[in-house]
């Protein structure tokens, strides 16, 4: 049996290192110990690792022998106070070139965030800046997402100093030109610890929340590329993939506004009120049979596994994603096993498994402690698999412990985006995949493997998908999966003393869907909606007519019939002289081109009403809408002459409103946006297009329909907007002059 894919650990939403182990162009950095270290399996010129406490010393023997003259080093702050002041120390003796990174998250997070140093208060920046001082460092600056922290520092040395973090490229730019060992101390608390803080109400929690209009998403994978973030993920929409913000996970980090996309929303003040996402349907339709409205009395408890079956033990494997409660499910099980007087063992997954990466809680519990004889579940062991994750659930490690002729799986159908997605804008959700294999490994027997989407069912419950773990332990324990009486699990939960009622709402929604599904009232796939139909969760692909038609109607709305109608007759033409695959692939790209996004589009789709009451249905209170534009009229450019985005406020919808009146200026003399280079060029390639499609129909052969829909699909590709468009047009040009060229030559495709 081949794997699907695999869960790689990733920097969690909003970690500082996503943006603080970017080095500039032409230079590279080298790993170390700690979160890090996963670096060095992303796109950050980032290479080579040593012991803690060693960070950048090989450096010092290669320099001599290379060409290169200076190099970055990556060093926590935990590896700093505990032996990494000496690596530092080594460097300025040995006088080579090179740029100590000291990120400084102020926590140790990967083994339970602690305070870096040996007193209660831990040990500061400055304290830190004032060690490298005097240990001779050549210059020291700070870089934070919080500079105004410093306004009052007055043990801070006056030569040291203080940069926002969107500078850090030009303050990298400018230390690799210096010689000797130089320090930049970058200061920006860790995601993790953030979130435990918000928690424990120690740290308070920012009223702003990110959100994505989809309509005028291009799916580019820009704000991905800027933010390294996990918490962007794909969304499935009839016009294609965008992307939309899982508010579950995100830390509010908000990086990822600075994608080069004007589609970015910020909502400040109010209180939250989350809902399901839902593009293309309202959000409202529940996924029970809420006709039933069945109370917890009301679902019989199932028949449990008898224990003395299981001399060696009854042996659990909880599969998921690191950072969302697997442990917490092991530990669950274990003291619920504990409080009936029977024997338990647990052993579970740390370090960077942590980090979104896979995870796994061994549970093995008997009747008596002295039938234990293992500290993990062996291979083809398992009784149970609680696969709270698909990929995990489905992984080689897991399947390892999989027998056909004894191992049940209840499973979360729904696969979360894996890391891939972040390099990858084509990955694809693996879920049915996984899915099958885990049917195989069970010996295809239906009633051994049974699921149900848990992440929508969270959502749609309590607005956050960190509640799924706790729904798949009531599904697997209805389902008479799990050796322990609900009682004491109900216990454990509340002896947890975390969000207890919510955890305990979450078990009894479990055994609620596993009672139901039983009885035949709804299946796993499906939602119910209010007359008992069944409604698949994803889109279903659409025939020539329907988005022949509904692209005619938005090219009305867009501009005019008479632009519709140009659109129109074009299509119906290559339908008449070549073939309906054609005819689709042309009818979703031309319209694709002819509906391209200029500021009189992007004014209507945010003035949307749709949009702005899916707005105002998830707050309640005192809140304002800002946008992230760069309007090429007056936005600053960078140096690389790049349009720079800025924060604009309320009144910008009102200005929406009036500008999408003005559609009617489009390509006209007075349309004042019309004459940007980017706007020329998007109006030249509709017509490059047509061009391409005439040469095709002129040489029309069936045999040829292969590379025809090639040609047409070129504008798949090109996406996003300004600089980030016109790297994509550029490429798309060589890829549709080297298609043609095939086409004159070949007979068949």
């Amino acid at each position: 049996m081949s794997l699907t894919t695999d869960r790689q650990p990733w920097f969690c939403s909003g970690c500082p290192h996503n943006t603080s182990t970017v080095v500039p162009e032409g230079s590279r950095a080298m790993a170390g110990i700690g979160c890090h270290f996963m670096a060095l399996s992303m796109d950050r010129s980032t290479t080579g690792f040593t012991q803690m406490g060693g960070e950048g010393t090989p450096w010092i023997g290669q320099q001599p022998f290379l060409k290169e003259k200076h190099i970055f080093a990556n060093i926590g702050d935990g590896t700093y106070f505990h032996s990494g002041v000496l690596a530092i120390r080594q460097s300025v003796a040995s006088g080579v070139n090179i740029t100590y990174k000291i990120l400084f998250n102020d926590a140790v997070a990967m083994t339970g965030g602690q305070p870096i140093g040996e007193s209660a208060e831990g040990h500061s920046v400055i304290q830190i800046a004032q060690s490298m001082r005097a240990e001779g460092a050549q210059k020291i600056t700070i870089v934070t997402d919080l500079p105004h922290n410093y306004d009052e520092a007055v043990d801070l040395p006056i030569e040291i100093e203080v940069r926002h973090r969107d500078e850090l490229d030009a303050v990298q730019r400018e230390f690799r030109e210096l010689k000797g060992t130089t320090v930049i101390i970058y200061d920006q608390t860790c995601a993790t610890e953030k979130r435990r803080r918000r928690k424990r109400g120690t740290l308070q929690d920012p009223a702003v929340r990110v959100f994505i209009n989809e309509a005028v998403c291009e799916g580019c994978g820009d704000c991905g590329v800027k933010s390294n973030c996990i918490s962007i993920e794909p969304l499935e929409t009839t016009w294609g993939r965008k992307r939309t913000i899982n508010q579950s996970a995100c830390n509010k980090d908000l990086s990822c506004v600075k994608g080069f996309c004007p589609s970015f929303i910020t909502v400040e003040g109010g209180t939250y009120r989350p809902t399901i996402r839902n593009v293309d349907a309202a959000s409202t339709k529940p996924l029970l049979n809420k006709k039933s409205e069945l109370s917890s009395e009301q679902i019989f408890d199932p028949q449990l596994p008898n224990l003395d079956q299981f001399p060696s033990g009854y042996g659990i494997v909880v599969a998921g994603i690191g950072g969302t409660g697997v442990i917490t499910i092991g530990q669950v099980l274990g003291f619920a096993a504990h409080l009936e007087g029977l024997g338990i063992v647990t052993q579970d997954s740390a370090g960077l498994a942590q980090k979104g990466g896979a995870t796994w809680s061994h549970v093995l519990i008997a009747r008596d402690q002295s039938g234990i004889r293992t500290t993990r579940v062996s291979t083809a062991s398992a009784d149970l698999i609680v696969a709270c994750d698909p990929v995990v659930g489905s992984s080689k490690e897991t399947i390892l412990k999989v027998s056909a002729e004894r191992t049940r799986v209840a499973l979360n159908d729904y696969s979360s985006p894996t890391a891939e997605f972040v390099k990858n804008g084509n990955w694809q959700n693996p879920a049915d995949k996984c899915r099958e294999d885990l049917l195989v490994a069970v010996g295809q027997k239906q009633n051994n493997l049974r699921y149900l989407q848990a992440n929508e069912l969270a959502l749609k419950e309590f607005g956050d998908s960190l509640y799924v773990n706790f729904i798949m332990l009531g599904f697997a324990w209805q389902n008479g999966w799990i050796p322990l009486h609900r009682a004491s699990l109900i216990k454990a939960i509340e002896l947890n003393a975390v969000a207890v009622d919510k955890n305990k709402t979450a078990f009894e929604l479990g055994r609620r869907v596993a009672f139901e599904q039983t009885n035949g009232t709804v299946g796993a796939n499906y939602y119910l909606n209010e007359n008992n139909e069944k409604q698949m969760l994803f889109l279903k692909r659409e025939g020539f007519a329907s988005v022949f038609s509904k692209r005619i109607n938005e090219l009305r709305d867009y501009q005019n019939s008479a632009y519709a109608k140009e659109y129109e007759e074009f299509v119906k033409l290559v339908r008449e002289r070549t073939s309906e695959k054609l005819a689709l692939a042309v009818a979703k790209n031309l319209y694709k081109l002819m509906a391209y996004k200029d500021e009189y589009e992007v004014a209507r789709l945010h003035a949307d009403a749709e949009f702005n009451d899916r707005i105002k249905n998830m707050f309640e209170g005192d809140y304002k809408i800002y946008y992230h534009l760069a309007p090429p009229i007056f936005a600053k450019t960078n140096e690389k002459g790049e349009l720079i985005k800025q924060k604009m406020g309320p009144w910008t919808l009102l200005a929406f409103k009036v500008l999408k009146r003005l559609k009617f200026l489009r390509g006209s003399f007075l349309d004042i946006f019309g004459n940007t280079a980017e706007r020329k060029s998007e109006r030249k390639l509709i017509a490059e297009y047509k061009s391409y499609i005439d040469e095709v129909i002129k040489d029309w052969s069936p045999l040829k329909e292969g590379l025809a829909i090639q040609i047409a699909n070129v504008p798949e590709s090109i996406k996003g907007y300004g600089h980030v468009k016109e790297g994509k047009m550029m490429e798309a040009r060589k890829d549709w002059l080297r298609l043609i060229a095939r086409w004159k030559i070949v007979e068949s495709e």
